[in-house]
């Protein structure tokens, strides 16, 4: 198979895992790295022995660039991955897939118009016991899933905010921990469980109100096109990163993922189903372990045309219109029907 040629724009702490991954793949050779900060550009692409660039319109206009990875602040998603369709490249963007519902409506929409795919960063789908407990739903074998629960409880400090331009403002980064820490979360409820079709749900700033603007904690029910119930809690104001747990209620058992394991529990029994982390990151943790499976699968998708393993930008906007219910619900009280 070809080796399709990839470009990197943005260089900040992310973009280490996307750029191991690609050296790493076969599919896929790093042909250069944009970043505004010419100093940081220039140190990533002497790392991994490419290119750099400070205007990402050059590495559109570079010629051996076939995907684009789009790693930059939130506000600048929606853009660029535009921007890249445009030029003729596919695109793979960090999440969330952008900072509106409206601005993901519009990259799906050129996304087709230029016939490139926009694919989405939610790795932790391809998790071994994410992708397990999906098998085991989808088989019927322990009946239709009744509830859903996912708790978030991570911290972040002042310096966090402070010393970021963009993050804990609503124009930049679109929000706070619903849609930069616990969206990968919703987006794996909302996948399990078949689809959310309304929510109700409140936000609050409790700790890091003279810092920000965004909500640091909020806490949902999400209510399933299949009839199932989910209950939702996350917070930036606890005093460590909690592993994130997820319980998964069905007619016959009930699923549990922790810290990379997933346990079935029937009746009395308890059953490990996969067993802990399988392989150690030198990124944080809480990233997830399966980047580079996601990027694999992105890139084999472009060589053969068979896109169902692309976490579309469809796919994508749907843990937005999540958020976006659960912010609404929380100005007005009521129930939000987001489907």
């Amino acid at each position: 198979m070809k080796r399709l040629g990839a470009a990197i724009i943005g260089c900040g702490s992310i973009h280490g895992v996307h750029a191991d991954a690609i050296e790493a793949s076969e599919l896929g050779r790093l042909v250069c790295v944009v970043d505004i900060d010419k100093q940081r550009a220039q140190a990533s692409a002497a790392k991994y022995d490419c290119r750099w660039y400070v205007d990402y319109l050059e590495a559109l206009n570079d010629d051996e660039v076939d995907v684009v990875h789009i790693c930059t602040p939130h506000y600048l998603h929606a853009s660029m991955a535009i921007e890249a369709v445009r030029a003729g490249k596919h695109v793979l963007v960090e999440k969330p897939v952008a900072i509106s519902v409206s601005q993901a409506q519009e990259m799906a929409q050129e996304s087709k118009k230029h016939g490139r795919y926009i694919g989405v960063c939610f790795q932790n789908r391809f998790n071994p016991e994410s992708q397990k407990a999906k098998e085991i739903i989808d088989s019927g074998k322990i009946g239709a899933v009744k509830g859903i629960k996912g708790v978030v409880t991570w911290f972040r400090t002042k310096e966090y905010y402070t010393q970021s331009g963009w993050r804990g403002r609503f124009a930049t980064e679109g929000g706070g921990v619903l849609i930069n820490q616990a969206i990968h979360t919703l987006d794996l409820m909302q996948w399990l469980g078949g689809g959310v079709k309304a929510v109700k749900g409140n936000v609050s700033t409790y700790l890091l109100g003279d810092v920000i603007e965004v909500e640091d904690t909020a806490d949902a029910i999400l209510f399933f096109k299949n009839g199932a119930r989910g209950i939702f809690y996350a917070t930036n104001c606890y005093t460590t990163n909690s592993p994130v747990e997820i319980e998964i209620d069905c007619e016959k058992a009930r699923l549990r993922i922790y810290d990379g394991t997933l346990v079935m529990e029937q009746g009395k029994s308890y059953e490990c189903l996969v067993t802990g982390k399988t392989s150690e990151t030198a990124y944080k943790s809480y990233w997830g372990r399966s980047h580079a499976i996601l990027i694999d699968e992105f890139y084999r998708a472009v060589l053969s045309g068979d896109s169902r393993h692309i976490i579309s930008v469809e796919e994508g906007m749907e843990s937005l219109k999540i958020i976006d219910g659960i912010y609404k619900s929380s100005s007005t009280g009521n129930v939000i029907n987001i489907s």
